[in-house]
């Protein structure tokens, strides 16, 4: 079976070999890049399982690496984990919205690291298997794409094609946060605009019509929704 493989953008040498040690030693397969520029280039050339990027980085910085993944499409579903000195709230908040899947703060603990990564590409082999699916099944709630049918607990809830479509791209991405702007796209297919309060607008409504199943959807403060896990 091939190796999955880990792309660490990182500058700090004695970091990079930390993190390059301890991955190899998991089974990982790793690739070393110093500055944005270059990693951006790997990433697309590579096709790696997982990025680990850090926030200052040399010339291109670790947010507009992490939005530029996110604007590629080839890149735009890749697995990124922060692991960076910027440990403010204002700082995990910046780069889970920009498209970070988690964040973690230097110094760390190489095993929480190796458990993150595992974690991250848990969730995106299920967010993978369920691209193509017509049906969704989370907890108690399944979603039926092809009927725009709603259940929880086998019962059906009535939701307009604007909450289903919300619905569909939380649960479609377990654990992965979705920006408002994210949400007003997956609401609207991109056919109108739609503001920030609007989207909290329809997840207030959802979450109502849930019922017992409304905490499969988690608010991340300052940066939008995540289904549950």
């Amino acid at each position: 079976m091939a190796k999955e493989h880990v792309l660490l953008i990182e500058d700090e040498a004695d970091i990079a070999e930390i993190v390059q040690y301890n991955l190899a030693r998991e089974g990982f397969g790793v690739s070393v890049s110093r500055d944005g520029e270059s990693g951006l280039r790997e990433a697309r050339v590579r096709k790696p399982n997982v990025v680990v990027l850090d926030l200052m980085l040399p010339g291109l910085d670790g947010l507009e690496v992490c939005r530029q993944l996110r604007a590629i499409e080839e890149t735009r579903d890749l697995p990124i984990v922060m692991l960076t000195a910027k440990g403010e709230e204002s700082d995990i908040v910046l780069g889970l919205g920009v498209g970070a899947d988690d964040y973690l703060t230097k110094p760390f603990s190489p095993k929480e690291l190796v458990a993150r990564i595992r974690a991250v590409l848990r969730r995106s082999k299920v967010r993978g298997e369920a691209k193509n699916r017509t049906r969704l099944a989370r907890g108690p709630l399944t979603l039926d794409s092809d009927r725009f049918e709603a259940l929880v607990n086998e019962e059906p809830i009535e939701l307009t094609r604007a909450e289903f479509r919300l619905l569909w791209a939380l649960c479609l991405r377990p654990g992965r946060v979705l920006t408002r702007n994210e949400l007003a796209d997956a609401i609207t297919a991109g056919e109108a605009i739609i503001l920030d309060r609007n989207v909290d607008v329809h997840v207030s409504a959802v979450r109502r019509k849930l019922g017992a199943a409304e905490d499969l959807i988690v608010t991340v403060r300052g940066v939008g929704y995540k289904c549950r896990e």
